[in-house]
């Protein structure tokens, strides 16, 4: 019998094709050491056309002040606060498959983790734009950090769930950073080695801090991880909590309830994997990935997409419910008239919301959807806009209405300034992603490597045979030992 460690042929290789170390150095290689395709080229020039755009967009934000959105008396959060929090959620899927799969040793996370990690990092640096340049002032932002000072009794208020933001959104940053970058090492040192170029050799040397792949290095990285990975574990769960606590928290009907950490998590992991996937289905297929983010990777995240779009399901429907059972008439009026009627002016938005989270992700129940690239990739986009409107539901629906007819809001819409600034968070995104898939590996070639003899698909083949011998051909054969 095969002395590899054994996996069940009910399970599909996660390494397609003859593989062996050499080759999957070269295929992941390829991309980092080749020239920039065209197609490279033209997404990466249309990222910069973006992100110029959000830039200024930003210029006159500072330049002319907040009043340049159309934010209003009583819609004092609108675009920027809705977009803050999806960028926040978009990067839960990094952590989860990160710290989360390798706490409980899941191979498949070795094709998507290094993609998704550095999709966590720029989708936080994204969701940070916003609150800082909401600030109006934002020279002033400085007087959110908690040092001592000379300003007397101004000091930050330390029961304010937008200051635990602060804490929370630069604790998991740090940490996504420390763990995508530590797992990068082995990788860059191969680059390193392989370089020909003077520039490349002292770039990967530099950035590879000495990796020599020794024993002791090799232990001191798994030691990391671990550690890493149990700082991040409870991140995934604490960093959304803590940002729908700017709503639990207060006191506004539709706001003011306590299945919003939860649901926000849920939500948050839902919309990451989503988001995953659409970059993940483009990577694999422009840089020639298929081998190494296959089928089996795609139909497990689709699975997961379809757990949490049904809780987030329950969810809606729960606190729907306790709006109508509380007999709170502020609360009630909030679901009733602002969100579930169908004639209000945001009624529309509600449904598009339960349309793109609830009911189109009960596709993946059946398995040749899931399995499916077009499907996959078209339900990724749909779940992201769904998610989009669940955030924008939740805070423009609650407060364009308020206690008295007389300050009811106008029809809200973004201005064109609003419209630039999300707009230059996808460019500042995929612009990030563009030249970290041309200078870093998008795949770990080091874990793929250790997964490879019990995940690769010519292993398998050799395992078909040891799932079917019978118990008699099984002694015969390793009598010896």
């Amino acid at each position: 019998m095969s002395l590899n460690r054994y996996e069940s042929q009910v399970r599909g290789p996660l390494v397609v094709g003859d593989k062996d170390y050499h080759q999957i150095t070269e295929d992941i290689c390829r991309p980092v050491e080749a020239r920039p395709s065209k197609l490279w080229w033209v997404g990466f020039i249309i990222s910069l056309g973006l992100l110029l755009f959000g830039v200024v967009s930003i210029y006159m934000d500072v330049t002319y002040g907040i009043g340049q959105w159309n934010l209003n008396k009583t819609i004092g959060w609108g675009w920027d606060i809705t977009n803050f929090v999806w960028w926040v959620g978009i990067g839960h899927a990094g952590t989860l498959i990160s710290a989360i799969l390798l706490l409980f040793r899941q191979g498949w996370r070795t094709g998507v983790n290094r993609a998704a990690e550095a999709m966590t990092i720029f989708a936080v640096m994204c969701a940070g734009q916003f609150p800082i340049w909401h600030m109006g002032r934002v020279w002033n932002a400085f007087f959110v950090a908690p040092y001592p000072n000379t300003r007397g009794p101004l000091w930050v208020n330390f029961n304010s769930p937008l200051l635990w933001d602060v804490f929370a959104i630069s604790t998991y940053f740090t940490v996504s950073l420390l763990f995508w970058y530590s797992g990068l090492l082995p990788d860059l040192a191969t680059l390193r080695d392989r370089a020909k170029l003077k520039w490349r050799k002292l770039f990967y040397g530099v950035a590879s801090f000495g990796w020599t792949g020794s024993t002791k290095h090799w232990q001191r990285h798994e030691a990391l991880s671990l550690v890493l990975a149990g700082l991040a574990t409870p991140l995934v769960l604490s960093v959304h909590t803590i940002v729908s606590f700017d709503f639990a928290t207060s006191v506004i009907p539709g706001w003011h309830t306590t299945i919003f950490p939860p649901y926000f998590v849920a939500g948050a992991v839902f919309s990451g994997f989503a988001m995953v996937q659409t970059l993940l289905l483009v990577t694999r297929k422009v840089l020639n990935l298929e081998e190494y983010i296959t089928i089996e990777h795609i139909d497990v995240m689709n699975k997961i997409i379809v757990l949490t779009g049904s809780i987030v399901g329950i969810a809606y429907l729960t606190e729907l419910f306790i709006a109508w059972y509380s007999h709170v008439e502020y609360e009630w009026f909030a679901f009733k008239e602002n969100r579930v009627n169908l004639t209000s002016p945001y009624g529309w938005a509600y449904y598009l919301m339960m349309g793109c989270n609830v009911l189109s992700p009960q596709i993946f129940w059946f398995r040749k959807m899931r399995r499916n690239l077009l499907v996959t990739f078209f339900m990724s986009i749909l779940v992201n806009i769904g998610m989009w409107f669940e955030r924008f539901v939740i805070i423009v629906t609650s407060i364009y209405r308020d206690y008295l007819p007389s300050s009811w809001s106008t029809y809200y819409s973004p201005s064109i300034w609003e419209i630039g600034f999300y707009m230059g968070t996808f460019g500042l995104f995929f612009t990030c992603y563009f030249l970290f898939s041309k200078f870093f590996p998008v795949i770990a070639m080091a874990e793929i490597k250790h997964i490879l003899k019990r995940s690769g698909d010519n292993f398998k083949e050799g395992m078909t045979k040891d799932e079917n011998e019978t118990l008699e051909e099984f002694e015969h054969e390793n009598a010896h030992h």
